[in-house]
């Protein structure tokens, strides 16, 4: 099958599925946890009070996967909203990945990102060292890299955490711990601490960390600032698989938030219409410290 075929496969299953503004039509066999989702999200968009204006859809073809008469074709598709909040514009981005059966005519979403075009040399980046806290530049580096993986560092499946240590690091956070694993937060070209990349390693280490890189957990959620974090359990048992990055504010005054695995630029804090998310979810908001000593 032709690129060109793909997506005509694809836009004429996405046209199935959903209007021009994105509003789920169910003329298409979705999983019913793809239903639901999208089912939370024009809820959340309502709650907020957010005028969905445009959407662009853009498609890649990334692999095709023939079994038996019927073939698999994944896709990578990038979406970009422009959305109206009280007065106030903004674009959100996400790109994920989604697979077509073309013969049971079924669509889906995948668990994991794209690995970025750009080789991964895994030399890490210099840092000049900072006595606060500089929200601008981690913001910036979430900015630059929420859908591509610098290839100063590893890369991670789930690299969700990865990404947000990188941001804090941009950032100024001092590291310290090395080369102790489960002490500290830290990186070097062939080790790293748990808490740089892995999500719940890094809610413990933002809860009890008293030198360097700190944390104050907020209860309101509207306290958090650019470049503050948010750790998120979505089945409520204790364990918190993702982490994300405060990048901005909507217009009711929420945090919008940059994040990888599954990647996502000025995202709705919630995470409702994640396929992860479920009704135990529970978050936990950092406030990074300013000052670091």
């Amino acid at each position: 099958m032709s690129k060109m075929n793909w997506e005509e496969t694809f836009e004429k299953m996405m046209e199935n599925a959903f209007s021009p503004t994105g509003k789920l039509t169910n003329r298409l066999n979705l999983p019913v946890t793809e239903i639901n989702r999208w089912k939370r999200e024009q809820e959340s968009h309502e709650s907020r009070k957010a005028e969905l204006l445009n959407m662009k859809n853009t498609l890649r073809p990334y692999r095709s996967i023939k079994m038996g008469e019927s073939e698999q074709l994944v896709f990578q598709w990038k979406w970009d909203r422009f959305i109206k909040i009280n007065e106030e514009y903004l674009m959100e981005s996400r790109e994920e990945k989604w697979k077509v059966d073309t013969n049971r005519g079924e669509i889906y979403q995948q668990k994991h990102h794209f690995d970025s075009p750009r080789l991964q040399t895994v030399s890490a980046p210099v840092y000049p060292a900072r006595q606060k806290y500089d929200r601008r530049e981690a913001v910036r580096y979430a900015e630059e890299w929420w859908n591509e993986r610098n290839p100063q560092y590893k890369s991670f499946e789930d690299n969700c955490t990865n990404y947000i240590s990188q941001c804090l690091r941009a950032g100024g956070a001092p590291m310290r711990g090395q080369p102790v694993r489960e002490k500290g937060w830290w990186y070097n070209e062939n080790n790293w601490s748990f808490s740089w990349s892995v999500a719940n390693s890094m809610r413990w280490y933002l809860s009890g960390s008293t030198q360097g890189l700190r944390a104050e957990e907020v209860e309101d959620v509207k306290r958090l600032q650019p470049g503050d974090v948010i750790c998120y359990d979505f089945n409520g048992d204790g364990n918190y698989q993702h982490t994300t990055l405060v990048v901005k504010k909507d217009g009711n005054n929420e945090p919008l938030v940059n994040a990888n695995s599954f990647d996502s630029r000025h995202r709705y804090w919630k995470y409702e219409d994640s396929s992860a998310w479920t009704p135990e979810i529970r978050y936990l908001f950092f406030h990074i410290v300013d000052d670091f000593n």
